[in-house]
């Protein structure tokens, strides 16, 4: 057995709680099992039974799918339904009105909450201003704010008048929100004077003027600002309305705009390979459904659960896990404006404890960070909190390293709460790969199996499947009611993106490498296809050697990248974190070295890095994403010249050049 495929073996192996099973929505393994028999029977059926019982439908759909134009696959197209309608009306109509929604907790401490009712007439108000200013049906609308409750209010009053929202992350730069603005056609902005994070207040409407100057934006004729700080902005005349005052006085009923299952609800911009943004287009009533399922599936959601998704509105996983999953669910859930470390590194376990949070959904890349923290200073450490409250948690984001899952599992689930580890993407809608905790034994690192109805499998590069325990290209060989419909105004680079020719036309390419476990048939993502290095004609995928840096106790987070050498083809660079401070000189060579040795003790001599770099923190968006890219043009010694604006740390770039 090679050296990569034993960094995948691993024996642990956590069966859920009995207690947690006997009340989970699935039970057992044989339960899952005739799910997935269900599917394999009849899958328009089955599909069609959980759209009927999951959703409202204006107008019932008779047709399920539509392969007739593959891959532009359409679900329950002739039905008519409304994606705000169900999060909110629904729900009231049900007899939740006065169920708490939402608790939001600011920057600075301050909670409040808001009810399904109250939701419901903020949504309303919202709704019927903006079709005051001319905005209707099939309009574009982006979306600039930071985590607020306001936030949620506009993604919903756009859907409740079927404007098609386009969230472009509060972190962003000026360029980056015009070249949405300008490739969605968006008619109108909404935004926020400034927002708060870490103590600090960033100039979100100052932005937004600088990305509107750019030019381009001829069809914006609206910039719609909530007062979140009461900051000194200009307000252009003619152009920009306050949100309270757009609001004020419209009536408290709106009724929703009936749009067909098809419509486009959102189009949520993520990075591709040539470095313009793709529009990835999602529909209403299919990424409605999964997100609603994968609620109650994955997370196993109950009416008394308080779920805790910290991921910002302007990622895919806040648009599925916050503005419309746990709200389509008529779930009480936590919208946090500010970041893990603000006033210190404690405050998500304070936040837990306050809130008595059931469900707590995050980053790997998070929980590494916490875990130095938790080292470096033992007053933040999770064990001063009381996080008994909790009885699942998710992980989301990146494929998890078993030492930062077993950490996770052990200082916050008190060795008691099941983790999902959830696969999936922007383009996907919603978890794909994954545990459900009632039914599936975890094994740290693994996303273990599809939901049902998820035709997901691994093949090589032409489409042939690849037996277990073997690796290759993830693919998913039938359409799903969530997927990507589209890249905005662009089906040419949609069908080369996602359903290549060279792997037959018809499988979605997930863009990962996976492999099965032989015994188990458990997936492991070994990392996205562009990351897999070829180190003197042997494969490895970087996550696997991010994992064995990762699993040296004295190792905090590590990155690794290929960049051309002469000799081998490409070299392995490692940019490694410490737990404790950033060695220097003599230092600095020896723990280099030894972690080589590590890395070859794991995996093989060939997996060793050429180069070690050491920086107190790695390049990250101020969502806590790697900026891998950057690490790239660093380790090839080469200048940055793309936009840096998006970083929350510029400075660790500095650090991060020289090769010890």
């Amino acid at each position: 057995m090679s050296g990569m495929e034993q960094m995948l073996v691993e024996n642990r192996v956590f069966n859920p709680p009995k207690a947690f099973a006997k009340q989970a929505a699935i039970t057992s393994m044989d339960q899952y099992k005739a799910m997935c028999k269900a599917f394999d029977k009849d899958f328009n059926g089955t599909w069609a039974r959980l759209a009927k019982e999951n959703l409202f439908w204006k107008k019932p759909f008779t047709k399920v799918l539509d392969e007739s134009k593959a891959p532009f696959y359409k679900w329950f197209e002739d039905g008519l339904t409304n994606a705000s309608y169900n999060c909110i009306d629904r729900n009231i109509k049900n007899g939740m009105a006065k169920k708490t929604a939402i608790i939001f907790e600011a920057d600075g401490g301050e909670v409040s909450k808001v009810t399904y009712q109250e939701l419901h007439d903020r949504v309303a108000t919202f709704a019927n201003g903006l079709k005051k200013l001319g905005i209707k049906k099939g309009d574009r609308v982006v979306i600039y704010m930071s985590m607020s409750i306001e936030g949620v209010v506009a993604m919903q009053a756009c859907a409740r008048i079927g404007a098609t929202h386009s969230v472009v992350f509060g972190g962003f730069s000026a360029k980056s929100l015009q070249e949405r603005i300008v490739d969605v056609g968006a008619v109108a902005l909404i935004t926020a004077d400034q927002q708060l994070r870490g103590g600090k207040a960033l100039p979100l409407k100052t932005i937004a003027d600088e990305a509107l100057d750019l030019g381009g934006c001829e069809k914006l004729k609206h910039v719609i600002v909530y007062k979140r700080t009461g900051g000194d902005v200009p307000m252009k005349a003619g152009r920009d309305k306050w949100m309270h005052d757009v609001s004020a006085g419209q009536p408290k009923v709106c009724e929703p705009e009936w749009v067909s299952a098809e419509h486009p609800l959102f189009v949520l911009y993520t990075s591709g390979s040539t470095g313009k943004p793709k529009g990835v287009q999602h529909s209403t009533g299919g990424y409605l459904l999964w997100a609603m399922l994968t609620m109650k599936w994955t997370f196993d959601l109950r009416d008394s659960d308080v779920f805790w998704c910290t991921a910002d509105i302007g990622w895919i996983t806040g648009h599925s896990y916050v503005a419309y999953g746990p709200l389509a669910c008529g779930g009480t859930q936590i919208v946090f404006e500010g970041v893990p470390t603000y006033p210190n590194a404690g405050r998500f376990w304070e936040m837990i404890q306050r809130h008595k949070v059931s469900i707590f959904y995050t980053a790997p890349t998070a929980i590494r960070s916490l875990i130095k923290a938790s080292d470096t200073d033992p007053a933040v450490h999770p064990k001063k909190y009381n996080l008994k409250s909790l009885r699942l948690l998710g992980s989301v984001g990146e494929p998890i390293n078993p030492e930062a899952w077993m950490w996770y599992h052990k200082n916050i689930g008190g060795e008691k709460c099941p983790i999902v580890d959830t696969f999936w993407q922007t383009e996907t809608g919603g978890h794909m790969i994954t545990p459900l905790p009632g039914a599936t034994p975890l094994v740290p690192g693994s996303c273990t199996l599809p939901l049902p109805g998820i035709m997901a499998a691994i093949v090589d590069e032409t489409g042939g499947d690849m037996p277990n325990g073997q690796g290759g290209i993830l693919v998913v060989k039938r359409p799903w009611p969530s997927m990507i419909r589209n890249i905005w105004g662009d089906p040419e680079r949609f069908k080369k993106s996602y359903f290549p020719e060279e792997l037959g036309g018809t499988l979605y390419l997930a863009g990962d490498g996976a492999i099965r476990n032989k015994k188990t048939a458990y997936f492991t993502i070994t990392g996205r296809i562009d990351d897999v290095l070829n180190v003197s004609g042997h494969r490895m995928g970087t996550m696997e050697i991010e994992s064995s840096l990762v699993a040296n106790p004295i190792v905090a987070e590590a990155a690794v990248v290929g960049r051309p050498d002469d000799m081998t083809g490409e070299a392995i660079v490692a940019f490694v974190v410490l737990k404790g401070k950033r060695p220097t000189g003599d230092e600095a060579k020896k723990i280099a070295t030894d972690l080589r040795n590590w890395v070859g003790k794991e995996i093989g001599p060939i997996a060793k890095p050429k180069e070690i770099r050491f920086g107190d923190n790695l390049p990250k968006t101020r969502s806590g994403k790697i900026m891998r890219r950057l690490l790239r043009v660093l380790a090839k010694g080469e200048e940055i010249t793309q936009d840096t604006s998006t970083l929350e740390n510029p400075a660790i770039l500095e650090q991060l050049k020289h090769a010890i």
